[in-house]
């Protein structure tokens, strides 16, 4: 007879009685959850890691005495742990939230909404699951701290000199771009398109917060706008990102691909069919197979495609579907300089 897994043990760190009251509701009706423990504030959670050895934490913002960042940061440093960020989707929330993703937080979602909130079905599955899928992600103290630029890359030849980087993240990816952007050179020789999987309510503040850390200028991609070099264009919530052939974006609200809307495929298939060769892609990390069509397609166009490798991804899904269509595999510190290899007039500048 095989035996049932035993359930994903989470701590809750919630200064609201209601909202912890709703939490642990919506954990403890997941069967494949359990709550562990559930504490008041930064300080109490950290001095009760040791003993209730929780597999994941669902880590509130606000909180008395240490807010959720510092509390996400000593954790990371001291005993890590799987964190998911339970917060907010307005205000101020928004920038610590992305603050605590670059600290060592491996996702973020809305904070719960009550039982008779048409939204509620749909607010705690993506809790639950983003909880069960994080407890599983194997953490490192001060995990993806910025890296240098790498510059011994031996230069690779291509036919085509690129002209936009199309790039694909989900988990862990907020981290990932912090790592590679800043290592990457604040006059970008061609623009990149981004697709980052979040929620939509925290996209404007993703993107607010990425440009104030990034050394390249990161907008919101709009509809319509030819990309400049030097910039990096991230797909709006719950909106796929194109680029179309005369070299426009396309923001588009039709289906999802997969379950991803923006989806990574729509992107880097429409680069393939609008610039061939003269497109690079990138495949950071992440959960599932999104991108491996669009990978392919790339390739097919005669473009090059680098994807994260295992050794650094938080989640290797997305890099692994697309090694599997033929990517080429870099770990995170040595990425930027794989991208500049393309660009052989830039790595002088780098």
């Amino acid at each position: 007879m095989i035996g049932t897994a035993p359930p994903v043990r989470v701590m809750i760190v919630e200064d609201s009685a209601v909202v912890r009251r709703l939490l642990t509701h919506i954990i403890n009706s997941d069967p494949r959850l359990t709550v562990a423990a559930a504490t008041t504030s930064g300080e109490e959670a950290i001095a009760s890691l040791p003993s209730v050895q929780p597999d994941v934490i669902s880590m509130d913002i606000r909180l008395p005495g240490i807010d959720g960042l510092e509390t996400t940061r000593r954790v990371m440093a001291d005993r890590p742990t799987p964190i998911v960020v339970v917060a907010a989707s307005a205000g101020h929330d928004i920038d610590i939230s992305m603050a605590a993703l670059s600290a060592g937080a491996l996702a973020v979602v809305e904070k719960p909404v009550g039982v008779s909130n048409a939204d509620y079905a749909g607010v705690a599955e993506r809790i639950c699951t983003q909880l069960r899928i994080m407890s599983e992600v194997a953490v490192v103290r001060h995990r993806l701290r910025t890296v240098p630029l790498e510059r011994g890359a031996p230069p690779r030849r291509f036919a085509v000199a690129p002209k936009m980087i199309v790039c694909g993240a989900s988990t862990g990816g907020p981290q990932a771009l912090l790592a590679l952007l800043t290592a990457l050179p604040a006059a970008l020789p061609a623009p990149m398109l981004l697709v980052q999987h979040m929620g939509a309510s925290f996209m404007e503040g993703f993107v607010r917060w990425l440009d104030g850390v990034a050394p390249q200028s990161v907008v919101l991609a709009e509809d319509g706008v030819i990309p400049r070099s030097g910039t990096i264009f991230v797909s709006p919530g719950d909106r796929h990102l194109r680029v179309d052939r005369q070299g426009r974006m396309r923001i588009g609200a039709d289906p999802s691909i997969r379950g991803q809307r923006p989806a990574v495929t729509a992107l880097f298939v429409s680069a393939a069919e609008s610039l061939g060769a003269a497109a690079v892609g990138i495949v950071l990390t992440g959960m599932g197979e999104d991108g491996a069509p669009g990978v392919r397609a790339l390739l097919g166009a005669g473009a090059p495609v680098l994807a994260e490798s295992e050794a650094s991804a938080i989640v290797y899904g997305m890099p692994a579907a697309a090694v599997r269509e033929g990517a080429t595999p870099l770990p995170l510190k040595e990425l930027a300089a794989g991208l500049l290899a393309l660009f052989p007039a830039a790595r002088g500048r780098a």
